[in-house]
């Protein structure tokens, strides 16, 4: 039998609506004819619409835009936003008769016959505007290819479970609502879903300013979106002008537009500007920060309770994501990092601040570039953060963490002026000097710890702390037991940055444990905050597609007694008057920290703040920090024979806050409680040697505030 025998018969068995099913010229015996009249017992059957998948944008505490994301770069817009123009081209083009017909356009699709059998193939769809928009909801809603397939093949099956769906959506919406979901979801090609994105990516305006020329240039992308793309070169670009003259001269031929706007509107070229949408933190302005929140939204429950949901969402939902990041503070760490390390350098400077009493993360800066290429010395992880967050195994803090035994003995009862008489050496006396948290024996009596700064002799929790002595807290370690110095940390969140059990031996106190920026960021922002730990916080509030927002507030806890950390804040703050840090200078306001040098320079880092912020600043060669140490170095174009943490990460520091907190007031620290922590308890030394020293007064004496950068003093 016939193509035309076969259609004949079919339309003699069905009928007009037979006739309108558009269907392609398949060949084949007459058994698909039987196959067909059993099925045209048409009746709507309802679509299931899944929500289009939108992009999901990033935006910085102020409302600004600071990254995107999308499996399909698309906006939905109502049709109000759409210009008229554009919806005058696709009607045109696609289904001129749309406001005039039902489910299927009866003349427009015996036309289609009728060329498809006279060409022998399939040369016009006859699909109307509603039959397209249910083939792009069955594909776009595919999730595997046997499915695509499915809602591509060309089969009477398909046809008529298309049409059996667009009777249905004919039935539910209005025909301005049917074409505004079609421009929302049809696809244009140039990786553009939706007139809005097309309009973006083509000409770099949103749908509601397309033009004439623009408009029937998408009008015409619809038919055939990959062959027309204008990205795939000069041939795909000539046919897709072609198709935009078709569009012009249909447009005209039905009266839209004159023959004179149509003739004038082909003289123009194509005007493809393929702007380019940003997706992913490679093209945010702010990376390392876009990282972690990235993998916040991934990996925690909070925002989904699977994984596949979480990654569904985050690509496809459309969420409006509010985070904590505060552009002031963020130019403030990029700049102070760019004045002391260059982007090319070898070594790697990473900075995270933190808000105390929050745990609100403010900024996230690194030295390198953050992307793919090793010729121009970017990284493809957070240097910033830990594994979870994507990053890597961090760098050891070093000395950063002695602050947590002397908050330890300061839990114990150990008075500022009390100490310890500290040897140019340490060695432990026995394997049962230091016991983990197991209980197990850690200690090495065969291996001495020597000092790297300060000098040996009596020192008490404030001049051991000011000269960052080794030995002094080796053996304040030993006085107040590793295990409980262990514990402290954890209970400021403390972790290493590869998510692996601390590692707990006798020279925890040393720092060997690596860490990242924002983990020891957040620690002492907890003293700051007076013992009040806050984990770090990225998302404020997500606001979904539907419109709904959910807030997210901080999960703060009281880590240590608020008079623990004043105590340890005083003794802090006179690391920049007293100790490590007095070459560099305080900050022009009450400010406390602690530097780290690791043994043998293989890192160093500084980590302080004041009571409005906190911040920790590392450095180190992501090549291998103990294979490619920090000595013989030059770095930000300056020679160091050793970094320590005064050095490099020190100035980091302070040119950060200092530009941070420009138009803040400053604030003071709670003073301490002599009464609690004056004196020198059960450790005094045998002799003062300099009465003027404010960390060593005589039993009961006050303990005077080392704050010579108060301002008016």
């Amino acid at each position: 039998m016939s193509s035309i025998a076969r259609l004949a018969v079919a339309a003699t068995t069905a009928g007009v609506v037979t006739a309108a099913l558009a269907l392609p010229a398949l060949g084949g015996s007459g058994a698909a004819v039987v196959a067909m009249t059993e099925a045209l017992n048409l009746q709507p059957e309802e679509l299931a619409e899944p929500p289009l998948a939108e992009k999901t944008t990033v935006y910085d505490a102020e409302g600004n835009r600071i990254a995107q994301f999308y499996a399909q770069d698309r906006k939905v817009v109502p049709l109000e936003h759409i210009a008229d123009v554009m919806k005058t081209a696709i009607v045109a083009i696609e289904d001129d008769r749309f406001y005039e017909h039902g489910a299927i356009d009866v003349e427009g699709t015996a036309r289609a016959m009728v060329r498809n059998i006279t060409s022998g193939g399939i040369g016009q769809g006859g699909s109307s505007i509603t039959q397209q928009y249910v083939k792009q909801v069955l594909l776009n809603s595919a999730g595997t290819e046997k499915e695509k397939n499915a809602a591509l093949e060309a089969s009477y099956a398909r046809k008529l479970r298309e049409l059996r769906h667009a009777m249905a959506v004919e039935q539910k919406y209005t025909k301005d609502e049917i074409l505004e979901k079609y421009l929302n979801i049809a696809y244009f090609g140039a990786g553009a879903n939706g007139v809005e994105a097309a309009a973006r990516r083509f000409f770099g305006v949103p749908a509601a300013r397309l033009n004439l020329v623009q408009a029937a240039t998408l009008a015409g992308a619809v038919q055939d979106p990959n062959g027309t793309d204008p990205n795939r070169g000069a041939k795909a670009r000539e046919l897709l002008l072609q198709r935009r003259n078709i569009v012009l001269d249909r447009m005209a031929e039905l009266g839209r537009i004159t023959r004179a706007q149509a003739d004038e509107a082909k003289a123009h070229k194509l005007g493809y500007k393929g702007v380019r949408q940003p997706n992913g933190c490679q093209d945010s302005r702010y990376p390392y920060f876009c990282e972690y929140v990235r993998h916040e939204l991934l990996s925690d429950p909070a925002f989904g309770r699977t994984q596949r949901q979480r990654e569904q969402a985050f690509s496809q939902g459309g969420l409006k994501v509010h985070t904590t990041l505060d552009p002031k503070a963020q130019k403030a760490a990029e700049t102070a990092i760019r004045k002391h390390v260059f982007a090319s350098d070898r070594a790697l400077a990473a900075e995270a601040l933190v808000e105390p009493g929050t745990g609100e993360i403010k900024a996230m800066a690194a030295s390198r570039p953050f992307g793919g290429s090793a010729r121009r010395n970017e990284i493809s992880y957070n240097a910033v953060a830990d594994k979870q967050h994507g990053g890597l195994i961090g760098f050891q803090p070093g000395s950063t963490f002695k602050t947590f035994t002397l908050i330890t003995a300061l839990k114990q009862g150990m008075k500022i002026g009390e100490g310890i008489a500290a040897g140019a050496g340490y060695t432990a006396p026995g394997y049962a000097t230091f016991k983990n948290c197991a209980g197990e024996s850690v200690g090495d009596p065969s291996w001495t710890v020597t000092n790297d700064e300060g000098s040996p002799g009596f020192k008490t929790l404030a001049t051991g702390t000011w000269g960052s002595v080794n030995t002094f807290f080796m053996a304040l370690q030993e006085r107040v037991g590793l295990c409980p110095t262990v514990e402290t940390a954890k209970s400021l969140g403390i972790k290493r940055a590869d998510g692996t059990k601390l590692r707990e031996f006798e020279t925890f106190t040393l720092g060997i444990n690596e860490s990242d920026p924002v983990t020891v960021a957040t620690a002492y922002a907890a003293i700051a905050a007076r013992g009040t730990y806050c984990p770090p916080m990225a998302i404020t509030r997500i606001t979904g597609r539907d419109g709904r927002t959910t807030g997210y507030r901080p999960q703060c806890k009281q880590a240590l007694d608020p008079q623990i950390a004043d105590a340890t804040a005083h003794i802090l703050s006179g690391v920049f008057t007293h100790g490590t840090m007095r070459g560099v200078g305080g900050i022009g306001r009450p400010a406390a920290g602690k530097t780290g040098t690791t043994d043998g320079y293989a890192s160093a880092w500084f980590a302080g703040f004041t009571p409005d912020l906190a911040g920790a600043v590392s450095i180190g060669d992501p090549r291998g920090s103990q294979s490619h140490k920090l000595t013989g170095v030059t770095i930000g174009g300056r020679h160091y024979g050793a970094v320590q943490g005064a050095s490099l990460p020190g100035p980091i520091w302070k040119d950060t806050m200092m530009s941070a907190l420009r138009g803040v007031a400053p604030a003071r620290f709670t003073p301490v409680d002599t009464a609690r922590f004056g004196g020198c308890g059960q450790g005094c030394a045998p002799a003062r040697q300099n009465p003027e020293d404010p960390a060593n007064p005589p039993p009961g004496e006050a303990v005077q505030k080392p704050y010579e950068d108060l301002p008016g003093r």
